[in-house]
């Protein structure tokens, strides 16, 4: 199976993480547990990171299939995706468990990795290899049209 076909699978798999995070969330905030402010927030900051960051995976993922890379690079960037954005929105639960009000954690520094991995992964937005360079030249001049038809 290709890269870009695999991991949106993982991705839409992972969402239903974050409904039941939201579900159990809901559950805090109405009363049937309690958490704390401190706890409420990084609950709250982990819950939003990993439903923003799949679901923009799932745009990442329909570029990379057209961005002209071999599929080891490919199974590379996917891999990097959706490890930084486990990583980053993970870091805040491991802090919501470990850390301590104004303090650094062991969830800190995997916040901060799993940025580093999504903003280091290949085709990042605005880098593209030579090859995938986008033609200065509208498709009308060229004699092609715009958009894909059907026939």
């Amino acid at each position: 199976m290709e890269p870009t076909r695999l991991f949106p699978i993982i991705v839409l798999s992972s969402l239903v993480t974050v409904e039941y995070g939201g579900w159990a969330l809901l559950g805090f905030l109405t009363g049937h547990g309690t958490l704390g402010p401190f706890r409420e927030r990084f609950f709250r900051a982990g819950h939003a990171h990993a439903g923003v960051l799949l679901v923009l995976s799932l745009a990442y993922f329909v570029y990379l299939g057209h961005a002209g890379y071999s599929t080891g690079v490919q199974w590379l960037a996917g891999a990097l995706v959706l490890v930084g954005v486990l990583a980053q929105s993970g870091g805040f639960f491991v802090h919501l468990g470990l850390g301590q009000q104004g303090r650094g954690s062991p969830g800190t520094v995997l916040t901060r990795a799993g940025a580093l991995l999504i903003a280091r992964s290949p085709d990042h937005p605005g880098r593209r290899p030579d090859h995938a360079r986008i033609s200065e030249q509208p498709c009308e001049q060229k004699g092609k049209q715009p958009w894909p038809t059907r026939t």
